[in-house]
């Protein structure tokens, strides 16, 4: 089974190709290839017009074509509202253009998987700026990563807020995402030794983990209506609070 999987909710808008759970291929932009924080290493532009070059290229160094993939996958947020937008367009076009089965994944149940090896509570995070960030609380068990809590949007204080919960008892709690590097000193002067700070470099691109988890659903069957398949923002755009 070949699933490719896109991202375009956070900086580094990234696709990766994967095959019966292996990483045939990953291509970054926005960012340092693999890091969590998305620190940009190249000129910025509109994810619009990167993502199909992106595409292209994974596909070509693996010498395959959307012909040959079995599934295709984008990160459906929280994140950017327009690159989520371009995101989920294009998946949809491919989708409905080559008749494949898509799956829409939460991205900071991706980001959370880019954890590789840490048995207690993973929180994920992705800067929604004005102050605020995107979490979501998880745990891995064995290869299946879960959700511990609802996913929200709120202001860094109460996000240290409600991280304190996870190390209460003692535990430790790992953060991860380009939330945690944006607010990296704020959240070790506030959770100090229980928290422990995911790596910036060597993970594998988002996409990636955007592609397993889709593997896992579209071998049991269950695949998303196109259709009715929408963005996850978790707040309203500034357009919409201007109207009220």
């Amino acid at each position: 089974m070949r699933i490719l999987g896109v991202d375009t909710a956070t900086p580094s808008a990234s696709v990766a190709l994967v095959e019966d759970g292996a990483l045939l291929g990953e291509e970054v932009y926005g960012g340092t290839k693999g890091a969590a924080d998305g620190a940009a290493s190249q000129p910025r532009k509109n994810h619009g017009e990167i993502i199909l070059p992106l595409i292209q290229s994974v596909l070509s160094n693996a010498h395959m074509t959307v012909a040959d993939l079995s599934g295709i996958a984008v990160s459906i947020g929280p994140g950017s509202f327009t690159g989520l937008r371009i995101g989920l367009a294009t998946v949809k076009g491919i989708a409905y253009g080559w008749d494949l089965p898509a799956v829409g994944i939460s991205t900071l149940l991706a980001t959370a998987a880019l954890a590789l090896a840490f048995d207690e509570t993973i929180c994920a995070l992705l800067d929604a700026r004005k102050s605020e960030v995107y979490l979501g609380f998880f745990r891995r068990e064995r290869k299946t990563i879960n959700a511990v809590s609802g996913e929200s949007v709120t202001s860094i204080s109460s996000a240290v807020d409600l991280m304190r919960k996870y190390t209460s008892n003692g535990s430790s709690l790992l953060a991860i995402g380009e939330g945690a590097k944006v607010y990296e000193k704020f959240l070790i002067d506030s959770l100090g030794a229980s928290l422990t700070l995911a790596p910036s470099e060597n993970h594998p691109t988002v996409a990636s983990r955007v592609a397993l988890l889709a593997q896992e659903r579209i071998g049991v069957g269950s695949v998303d209506d196109l259709g009715a398949l929408a963005p996850v923002y978790l707040r309203r755009s500034e357009a919409e609070n201007k109207k009220t």
